[in-house]
């Protein structure tokens, strides 16, 4: 069946709007982050990744459509950043945030928000997002409840690889390839992300920026859509040979050519294929797993693209929270902010490459996720920053540091720099001041908090009587989800970079 160009439809009935979502989320930003963190105006920009909570009505939880849904939309994770570090740094104490791409700093927040709506259910002391499950000791989502990723651009690695066609510079538009044109093989692209450090990298220097006529500036402001989405005829489908793509033409209004692809920083794991890196759209392979980038120091760090696939399959929620849960938490939609965007990329790097892992656990599944463009800009994102700043002195460089905001009574924010709490000496690391709220010895120790306030037993079968100590303990006595983990490994992700035992041995 061919595919056209466009974008994915909502769940129907819709409920909310990709520009809804992304309003939200722009505002909240500016409320609710402090100023420390946030890029310096007109030198740095940032990327800007959220979960949002979805909650309707009774009766529309059943399927019962009696009149226009009404939902209530609520940012419980936010965050912000661009930055990685270099395996040469990474420390076995769990003390440091490996990653902090907005997209990981969000969904380790809405770990946060998770731990303490458990803590909630638990203790019985408020409304929680969580009911009882049938099994002792479990819990499950209540069925009015359903949450959103939001992103400012696209995630890196395998979904920012995308056609770049000539009617526009950088074209904001969602670019598709249908099975139209007869070609068979692997599309090949480019992504202009940025990744981690490097702006001025060859990569970076090939990046085309979009200067948009009408920019969003405090969220507020749409694009022109008529100019942002020329009427496009199909071309071809997902797989092109890299020669297909790069000569395919469309006859589009103005002989609109497929010229190159957006580039992604993110560098083929060992053992997978290599790419081409042939002049323009031959340069890439797509479908493959990726490393993000360092600077002169090889991170360890999946791409984001990677780690959504992931999540897909085995729910955000990780192996810990697995214990308590009787089935995965997944999220039900993405929406991405206005950047290059193609809606394949997308579903195929994020659904596509799992769509045939089969034998997965009981409660396992690999999520139909809904994906969605937004015609609203961040105003903080690299292409507006550059819009603005026009010839202003100095380069555009990303911004160093990275917040985390979640949706709990104490502590909500969280601002890092390097993997540490910002401000944090050489000499004061290592200590308990020096830690993020969000980083795995935190976050585990959030865990221990609520497993003790539980008796023993109403704790859940995988930990009652359990002799546990170490976080790596913890995470392989969640059988399901470790059983699910090496499904999914075998069938689709098999060189996923695992880190070394001892990085987890902490207590």
């Amino acid at each position: 069946m061919p595919v056209t160009f466009g974008r994915a439809l909502a769940p129907a009935p819709a409920m909310w709007t990709a520009d809804e979502i992304a309003q939200l989320c722009y505002e909240h930003y500016h409320v609710r982050l402090p100023k420390q963190g946030k890029p310096e105006p007109n030198r740095e920009w940032t990327l800007l990744a959220a979960v949002v909570k979805i909650q309707f009505t009774a009766d529309q939880a059943c399927g019962i459509y009696d009149k226009a849904i009404q939902v209530t939309k609520e940012v419980v994770s936010m965050g912000t950043g661009t930055k990685c570090i270099g395996q040469s740094k990474m420390r076995k104490s769990g003390d440091i945030l490996n990653d902090s791409h907005a997209e990981v700093i969000a969904r380790r927040g809405f770990l946060r928000y998770l731990l303490h709506q458990l803590q909630l259910a638990a203790t019985l002391e408020k409304d929680s997002i969580f009911i009882p499950g049938t099994h002792k000791g479990l819990w499950k989502l209540r069925p009015d409840l359903s949450f959103v990723f939001f992103s400012s651009h696209t995630p890196c690695g395998d979904a920012s690889i995308i056609p770049m066609l000539e009617f526009e510079e950088q074209p904001c538009c969602p670019v598709t390839i249908s099975s139209s044109a007869g070609a068979s093989g692997d599309l090949e692209a480019l992504e202009d992300k940025g990744d981690c450090d490097d702006t001025d990298s060859p990569v970076a220097k090939k990046m085309r920026l979009e200067t948009p006529s009408n920019l969003v500036m405090n969220g507020t402001t749409h694009c022109d859509k008529q100019e942002r989405h020329p009427v496009m005829p199909e071309v071809s489908s997902w797989n092109l040979t890299v020669q297909g793509l790069a000569t395919v033409k469309t006859k589009m209004p103005r002989d609109i050519t497929v010229v190159d692809i957006h580039r992604t920083g993110a560098k083929c794991v060992p053992g997978e294929a290599r790419d081409p890196g042939k002049p323009g759209a031959a340069y890439h392979q797509v479908g493959l797993l990726r490393v993000k980038p360092g600077r002169g120091d090889r991170t360890c760090s999946m791409s984001c693209s990677d780690k959504m696939a992931r999540w897909n399959v085995l729910g955000c929620q990780g192996a810990l929270l697995m214990h308590f849960l009787e089935e995965p938490i997944y999220l039900s939609a993405l929406v991405i902010g206005k950047c290059p965007y193609s809606q394949e990329a997308m579903q195929r790097a994020l659904t596509g490459r799992c769509q045939n892992v089969s034998a997965l656990p009981k409660g396992f599944r690999v999520q139909e996720l809904k994906t969605q463009q937004s015609d609203l800009l961040f105003e903080q994102s690299r292409c507006a920053v550059q819009a603005n700043r026009l010839d202003g002195p100095g380069r555009l460089v990303p911004c160093g540091a990275a917040i985390s905001w979640s949706a709990v009574p104490e502590h909500p924010l969280d601002v890092t720099a390097n993997g540490f709490p910002q401000g944090t000496t050489k000499k004061g690391i290592g200590s308990l001041q020096a830690r993020s709220r969000i980083s795995k010895v935190e976050l585990f120790r959030s865990f221990l908090k609520l497993l003790s306030s539980i008796a023993e037993d109403m704790q859940p079968d995988s930990l009652r009587g359990q002799k546990l100590d170490t976080y790596q303990e913890y995470k392989e006595a969640a059988s399901t989800y470790q059983e699910a983990w090496s499904t999914l490994r075998k069938q689709a992700f098999g060189f996923w970079i695992k880190n070394p035992p001892d990085y987890h041995q902490f207590k």
